[in-house]
Formats: C-alpha cells, sequence, structure tokens
C-alpha cells in the first residue's frame, strides 16, 4: 500500500500530522467547543425557507462579493464597522489562510503564544510560512510587556492574539492587543471566535480598528450562532486588507446556499444568541464545581474549562469516554478540556467525574 513517503510530498510537511479532534458517535459530546444547543425552530424554518429560494438559481455562480451577508455582518458587529471591512470565508480557518497566502509565505513569519490553537501552525505550514511559539505568563495569561517584548525580539509578519484563547479559554484585555500592535511591523489578527461568550460588558478588539490599518479582527458563526455545520468565518479590517484577501481567495468561494443560510441566521442573531447566557451559566458552573472536587478550573471567557490537577489525563478521558461523555485532551500535562454543553450534558460530565477512580483525584495543584 502506498504511505506518503511513497509520494512527492514537499519536505517541510513530512512527519506532520493533520488536524484531528476525535470524532465519535456517544451521548455526550463536549469535546470542540460546539454549541450544543439547537437552533430554535421557527429560524431553522426561516433559514430553509431561504436556502429553498436560493436553490432555483445555483445554476449561475453565487454573488462574488457576497454583497447581503457582507451587510448583515457589518450591522450585526456595529462599532461602525462598514460592509467593505468585512471579509468571510468558509470558517474561520479559511480566513485566517486567507490572512496566512496574502501576508505570510516562504520567508516570512506567524507568532502566536503557545499553547494556542493548534490550527494556526498547520495553517503556517500549508503556507510555507514560519511558526514562532511565543510563551506566556502564568496561568497562560498575556500582559502587555509579555506581547510587546516577544514581537520585538521575533519581528515576525503576522502575529495571531486568540481571544479568548483556545484551548485556555484565556481573556485578553485590550491594553495587551494595543501593545501587541505597537510593537508590530506587520499585521495582528486578534481571533474572536469566542468573543460572544465573554462576560456581559467585555469590550471587543473592534473598538481598536479605526486607525490602526493592520488590525484583524476575526469572528466566527460556529460557535456563539450554533452555526458549526455550515462553515461560516468572518473578519473586520481596513478596507485595503480586503482588498489584498482578494488577491487570494478562491473564486466564488462562498455557495450562495451557505450565504442564504448565514444570512438568515444574523436576520434572527437575537433568538440565536439568546443560548449564550444559558452557556455562560453552564461554564460557570463547571468552574465552581471542578474547584469545590479540588481541580485547578482556570478563569475562561469562553465557552469551555481547562482544568488542571489531573494525575492522568489520558485514564480520565478514558473512563468518561466509557460512560459515553467525551471531552479533549489538548495536549497540556496534567489538564483536560471540557465545552459547557446543555444544563443536562454539563449535569452528566459533572457526577461522572466526581466518581471516577483515584487516579482523577489531583493530590495537589500541578502546574501545567
Amino acid at each position: 500500500m502506498t504511505s506518503l513517503d511513497d509520494l512527492p510530498l514537499r519536505d517541510d510537511l513530512r512527519g506532520r500530522a493533520p488536524y484531528g479532534a476525535p470524532q465519535k458517535s456517544v451521548p455526550v459530546a463536549l469535546n470542540v467547543n460546539e454549541n450544543t444547543h439547537p437552533i430554535p425552530e421557527e429560524v431553522a424554518i426561516d433559514i430553509v425557507g431561504r436556502i429553498a429560494r436560493a436553490i432555483p438559481g445555483v445554476n449561475r455562480y453565487p454573488d462574488r462579493e457576497f454583497t447581503g451577508l457582507r451587510n448583515a455582518l457589518a450591522d450585526y458587529l456595529g462599532h461602525g464597522i462598514t460592509s467593505d471591512q468585512i471579509w468571510a470565508a468558509n470558517g474561520s480557518n479559511e480566513v485566517l489562510q486567507h490572512v496566512l497566502q496574502a501576508f505570510g509565505g516562504p520567508g516570512r513569519a506567524l507568532l502566536g503564544f503557545a499553547p494556542t490553537y493548534s490550527m494556526y501552525p498547520l495553517l503556517a505550514a500549508g503556507t510555507g510560512t514560519g511558526w514562532i511559539a511565543a510563551d506566556r505568563d502564568t496561568d497562560f495569561e498575556i500582559n502587555a510587556s509579555t506581547a510587546a517584548a516577544a514581537i520585538r525580539e521575533h519581528d515576525p509578519d503576522i502575529v495571531f492574539l486568540c481571544s479568548p484563547n483556545n484551548p485556555t479559554g484565556t481573556p485578553l484585555s485590550l491594553d495587551t492587543i494595543s501593545a501587541a500592535y505597537d510593537a508590530a511591523s506587520g499585521v495582528v489578527v486578534v481571533d474572536e471566535a469566542y468573543a460572544e461568550f465573554a462576560p456581559a460588558g467585555t469590550p471587543s478588539a473592534l473598538t481598536l480598528l479605526e486607525g490602526r490599518p493592520r488590525l484583524l479582527v476575526s469572528r466566527t458563526m460556529s460557535k456563539a450562532f450554533a452555526f458549526a455545520g455550515v462553515r461560516l468565518g468572518y473578519l473586520a479590517a481596513d478596507p485595503a486588507v480586503t482588498d489584498a484577501l482578494r488577491l487570494v481567495r478562491l473564486p466564488y468561494h462562498l455557495s450562495a446556499l451557505t450565504q442564504a443560510a448565514a444570512e438568515g441566521a444574523l436576520a434572527h442573531s437575537a433568538e440565536m444568541l439568546a443560548m449564550v447566557d444559558e452557556i455562560r451559566i453552564q461554564r460557570d458552573r463547571i468552574v465552581a464545581e471542578l474547584t469545590t472536587l479540588g481541580y485547578e478550573a482556570y478563569r475562561s471567557s469562553a465557552n469551555f474549562v481547562l482544568f488542571g490537577g489531573v494525575d492522568d489525563p489520558r485514564a480520565v478521558f478514558e473512563q468518561l469516554l466509557d460512560q459515553g461523555i467525551l471531552i479533549r485532551d489538548v495536549g497540556i500535562p496534567h489538564t483536560l478540556r471540557v465545552t459547557a454543553g446543555t444544563e443536562a450534558e454539563t449535569s452528566a460530565f459533572l457526577a461522572a467525574i466526581a466518581v471516577l477512580a483515584p487516579v482523577a483525584r489531583p493530590a495537589s495543584r500541578i502546574d501545567a
């Protein structure tokens, strides 16, 4: 049987592994930070109607500029953002790939602060961009001086700041983002995939866009909008940035059906986001109850919780899986990550981890 070693693969891709979160059919899947709440029925009916109305026209290419969707996204984001500042693609991963295709490439470098989203180095590798992993502060935080010092030291062409950070849930202050931008000579991307789950009143990096033409703020409809299966990510930036991204996008990259579905969801943004408060409640419940059990639950502004003090993460993962509960081992020593699901899903996880074998019990705090 032919293997990768037998193919004329690029040398810089040899030995690498693709992105791969476990895909298992289980009663309680809390491993990939999905919004586990279903789309409200009345919203789903409207979205289906919009898709049905788009079907007769699919013999023609879709609107290459996704004009209606860009207008809807600009209206949703607010902050005075206009449609010419909006870019969208098939999930925020493709949006970030476009950024790397336009501003990265051979001889250029991307800097992120590890541990962070595991797709960043994979996207860098796929575009021939060098990957630099800078260190975080204690408890996975990043203060302004830490960010600025790392950026000045390495002078990368691109900086990715994940806020809140995946897989740790760590929030990022506007002061840190501003300091990173001031220290950088290239583009700075703030990945706000989980921004809607932050505490009410938390300011977004969108407030920093004016006067900062190298700042890009990325979002997704996969999380708070419960639209992971639709694949729609987007960013806001200076109009010159969106012009740059047009240079690397594939022709007609957003299907007419994707555009129709996303516009439908945005037309019902209040209903779609009504579940966010409930998810925050379950996230905070997980933090409180894991802390009571003796684990180190790190503060999170996302829809998941990273918790430390796990003596044997693989054993705990397998024992939970045996009970039909799938969470995530993200590779940080002595930690696991769990998504905040519905009240029933969260209860199932908390009940299961409370009675696990002693191997799951932390004798004391273990720093990751």
